[in-house]
């Protein structure tokens, strides 16, 4: 490629072309170092990658079109000469000089594309998309690699003005004083803007706002595109899981089952996992948001894994509760108010105490973060379009806290049941539906005939 460019060069210098020819010359110049310089910017392209984008897409699934229709749609939902500064996620240090793996914020990705720490994205109706980007020395790129600046964010995010960050405290405060409301992510608030006079009057004055509840309104619905991306990541979660269940028959420890879920995910496409697996074994299943995944799964135990993945900024999340033995005891499967009170759990005409056995909401929203659109009331009817979880659950922990004398066998059990489902026009459809719930499938799937990996010897020794 440089050669081809080099040679057109000098063919130019020469002179002896014909004008159209020269024009035609330089035009393929122009697009060959064009081309060239835009292969890597920082995070993968249609040209760097063509296996995961088509032309024309910023992130996978995902157009410029589609891109540019966000920003006009959140201009015309803000109030009249607002200004909003959405700024990236910070970039996480492990210890002094390394990073963790960097998952951008919702709100930037879900405006400019960038997968990339550092930047500012300011939007007005005045100056459409200004990005502001990261200035980079050669040092940052023989250590960190190559990165978007001013040039990918004009050309491949198509952003309307971009310029280096360090010019930002020249450009924004004008931005601002022009402005009548501020509206900034209160969750990425930066230093870069949060320290400059203008900004610090602006909010003294009451002129500076959440813009959460505008983007969790534009985040809602998801678009044809984006439920295809949600649709591929239950997917991938959903087989990857599967894939655990089986595992767990053999291998007990949670640390394993975190491990292979994670090896599956990836193995199926997926960037990371949208949260730390809750691997809970027993009594570990009845803590709801378990973490330490460092126990055994003891036999006659039941196993909880909630888990999820990101795949291309877009999250699954999914639950299920089973027994790695291959069979169920009478008492993990009565949980209901009314069985709980007749067993011994609940005291009879106190049905609130049920609260205590699950804290937790039937669900929440779900997309490009685990809680999506949290800024929106809880009372919001469904619409075409949104996908949520539903995930029914019970949590009795290892020592009594509703009945003193409730019996010692039901305690230190969690069962928790997830699945997302997407609201449709003609009703709904549920994403994760391929991996069973119910107590007569999940006995079918974990005793398996000779396909199982796993012979009714050591079945028996798994169980015993």
């Amino acid at each position: 490629m440089a050669t081809a460019v080099r040679l057109l060069r000098r063919s130019l210098r020469g002179g002896e072309a014909a004008p159209r020819f020269l024009s035609a010359s330089q035009n393929l110049v122009r697009r060959v170092a064009n081309n060239t310089r835009s292969v890597d910017v920082g995070q993968p392209t249609p040209r760097s990658h063509p296996e995961l984008l088509a032309e024309g897409e910023i992130t996978p699934g995902i157009t410029s079109d589609e891109y540019i229709f966000r920003r006009k749609k959140l201009l015309e939902v803000l109030p009249e000469k607002s200004l909003a500064i959405i700024a990236s996620a910070e970039q996480q240090m492990m210890t002094d000089v390394v990073p963790y793996s960097f998952r951008q914020n919702g709100d930037y990705l879900y405006i400019t594309g960038c997968a990339q720490p550092g930047g500012v994205a300011v939007l007005s109706e005045e100056t459409g998309l200004c990005m502001f980007m990261p200035d980079t020395s050669k040092e940052d790129v023989v250590w960190q690699g190559q990165t978007a600046g001013v040039e990918a964010a004009e050309n491949f995010f198509k952003a309307d003005k971009a310029f280096p960050l360090s010019e930002m405290q020249k450009i924004l405060p004008e931005m601002i004083e022009r402005s009548k409301v501020v509206y900034h992510n209160v969750k990425t608030l930066s230093p870069s803007y949060k320290n400059l006079d203008s900004f610090r009057r602006a909010s003294l004055n009451n002129k500076v706002k959440d813009i959460a509840y505008y983007t969790d309104e534009l985040r809602w619905i998801k678009s044809k595109s984006e439920i295809g991306l949600m649709r591929e990541s239950a997917s991938i979660v959903s087989q990857s899981l599967l894939q655990t269940m089986l595992l767990s028959r053999t291998h007990r420890e949670e640390s394993q089952l975190a491990a292979k879920i994670e090896y599956e995910c990836k193995m199926r496409g997926a960037q990371r996992m949208a949260f730390h697996p809750v691997v809970g074994g027993g009594a570990n299943g009845s803590v709801i948001h378990y973490s330490r995944n460092d126990g055994r799964v003891k036999a006659g135990e039941l196993l909880l894994m909630d888990v999820g993945c990101e795949y291309h900024g877009y999250l699954s999340d999914l639950t299920r509760t089973w027994p790695p033995c291959g069979r169920f005891s009478p008492a993990q499967v009565k949980m209901l108010i009314k069985g709980f009170q007749e067993l011994g759990i609940l005291e009879k005409g106190k049905s609130i105490q049920y609260n205590y056995l699950n804290p937790t909401a039937i669900g929440h929203s779900l997309g490009m973060d685990i809680h999506d659109s949290v800024k929106l009331s809880k009372d919001k009817p469904l619409e075409p379009g949104v996908i949520i979880t539903i995930e029914p659950g019970v949590y009795i922990p290892p020592v009594p806290i509703l009945k003193e004398n409730s019996p010692d066998r039901y305690r230190g059990i969690g069962i928790r049941i997830e699945d997302e489902v997407l609201i449709t026009e003609s009703g709904h459809e549920v994403l994760t539906a391929s991996v069973p719930k119910e107590i007569s499938h999940i006995i079918t799937l974990m005793n398996m005939g000779s396909n199982s990996m796993m012979d009714a010897h050591e079945l028996r020794a798994a169980c015993s």
